[in-house]
């Protein structure tokens, strides 16, 4: 009979081919993220070749964070239930056709479509993806360096969008920035069909609905109002609706979970100090770094004048940096440190790369402004990532391994949406109070400019803040030792007591 990786593992024999297996994981990840971000730079010319108004635009990118964001929880726990290989070649396959879907489209509602399909598969992909991960690696030096590996490519991704978005607008069409992710995808499943070993939750398939709805709900709520806000400012009444019907929902939610039987997210799952701080720095992790992206992205095309390849190409030494700090000094250290000595040294350098900003105008040079502040997020991030990936699915029953995955990526996710909506409204604001407050007479291009540095460096100091916060109460809640030379990895840390090792299932041995 055929065991899984995870048996194999705690056997003393691990599966060989999990390195190998480990790369196709890693190329959907990649792919995840970066469509994220490689629309982005597309943007200006997708909405002239569709007439899309200025008003819609932002649902190219919104309709693919509102579904990726509000149902990662469920994708997680389809992944626990009907198998994490089987949801992830599934997830591919669907995010394969939604990307080909979305190259075709000769409309705006066609686009939209395909990219709310996108984020849907990504919801069931990325829960999958690393739930499928964390059994396979459990012995510690070599699951910190499959971590390290992972938080590179996610810290990385970001910035190999806007790089391919760049290129493939320029030199091909826009089209291809959806495209792209096909042949990516279409290698994973081969990959990952061939290599991957099944794992699931043992017992009967049950499904918390009345969660399902609520936490959907919920999620959803919040980051469309987010996204709305942009638009409509904070203050308008179907902004704080939604917001506040989010956090009630969400809040609901908690307590529906607290009573099932069969709940979709386990409170002992986010319970756990070390594993709350780690979905904690996750999110806090990617406002900073989507707001590095947001407002680099803006200085230089719109201040510098930068052509879109070359704004990407101004991005590689933070994607250079992301790499060292994730997959050399991180994974190196994170077997052998507390988690907390990673996460919030982490923190604060990606804080000093948002306050950098404060040192940059227009007339500042790239290597004395973008180039440091880049250089400062990305040692950051990558010292961050790999640590929160790592202890989201740290000690967590392999039953529940989906479920723990699809919180680090909702939290990640949820990060990102509402960050940059929060950010960009604060830049947007700050400019056009100092437009309107400081104004010359006559059209003055210069004032514009700096008006708009105003902007960038206001919601700066505000990420810098908030990823302080975050770093401080990182510091209080991970305070889980470093791991023992010999604690298996599922143990180590994990903060369970002995109704936790009761409740522990071995995942069901199948065939691939």
């Amino acid at each position: 009979m055929e065991v899984t990786a995870t048996t194999k593992a705690r056997a003393g024999g691990a599966d060989p081919r999990r390195w190998s297996a480990l790369f196709f994981i890693g190329l959907a990840q990649l792919m995840i993220v970066l469509d994220g971000t490689v629309v982005n730079i597309a943007l200006p010319t997708l909405q002239r070749d569709l007439g899309i108004s200025d008003g819609d635009r932002q649902w190219i990118i919104t309709a693919y964070t509102l579904a990726f964001g509000s149902l990662l929880l469920l994708g997680g726990r389809i992944a626990d239930y009907t198998g994490r290989k089987r949801a992830f070649l599934i997830g591919l396959l669907g995010f394969a056709g939604a990307s080909a879907l979305g190259g075709a489209a000769g409309g705006f509602e066609a686009l939209l479509v395909a990219r709310a399909a996108q984020g849907a598969f990504a919801a069931l992909l990325g829960p999958s993806a690393l739930s499928l991960l964390t059994v396979m690696f459990t012995e510690p030096k070599e699951r910190a360096k499959a971590f390290g590996i992972w938080g590179a490519i996610t810290a990385a991704a970001g910035a190999i969008g806007l790089l391919a978005g760049g290129a493939l607008t320029e030199y091909l069409d826009w089209r291809w920035c959806l495209y792209i992710s096909v042949p990516i995808a279409l290698a994973a499943v081969v990959g990952g069909g061939a290599l991957l070993t099944e794992s699931r939750h043992e017992g009967k398939v049950r499904f918390d609905v009345p969660g399902v709805l609520l936490v959907t709900g919920g999620l959803l709520a919040l980051v469309y109002g987010t996204a709305r806000a942009e638009s409509d400012g904070w203050g308008s009444a179907p902004v704080v609706c939604l917001l506040a019907g989010g956090v009630v929902l969400l809040a609901v939610f908690a307590l529906v979970e607290s009573r099932v039987p069969s709940p979709l997210l386990p409170l002992r799952v986010i319970a756990d100090r070390t594993r709350g701080g780690a979905y904690l720095g996750a999110g806090l992790a990617f406002i900073g770094m989507f707001g590095a992206f947001l407002f680099m992205t803006y200085y230089l095309q719109a201040v510098k004048g930068y052509s879109p390849v070359r704004t990407g190409v101004a991005f590689l030494p933070m994607t250079v940096a992301v790499l060292l700090s994730a997959g050399g000094l991180t994974a190196r250290l994170l077997p052998r440190v507390p988690p907390r000595a990673l996460m919030v040294p982490g923190m604060l350098v990606l804080a000093s790369g948002m306050l950098w900003l404060l040192t940059v105008d227009p007339g500042t040079s790239y290597a004395r402004g973008v180039l440091v502040a880049g250089l400062l997020s990305g040692f950051g991030a990558g010292l961050i990532m790999p640590v929160a990936y790592d202890y989201a699915t740290h000690g967590v029953d392999p039953g529940d391994a989906g479920i723990a995955s699809a919180g680090v990526n909702t939290a990640q996710q949820t990060g990102s949406s509402l960050g940059t909506a929060l950010l960009n409204t604060i830049a947007a604001s700050t400019t056009a109070d100092h437009l309107d407050t400081h104004a010359p007479q006559g059209a003055d291009p210069a004032f514009a400019k700096q008006a708009v540095m105003e902007g960038f460096q206001t919601a700066g100091v505000w990420a810098a803040g908030i990823i302080t916060v975050g770093a401080l109460i990182a510091a209080f809640l991970m305070n889980t030792p470093r791991p023992g030379p010999t604690a298996p990895a599922d143990d180590a840390g994990s903060g369970e007591g002995p109704r936790d090792a009761a409740e522990r299932s071995e995942p069901v041995p199948s065939r691939p």
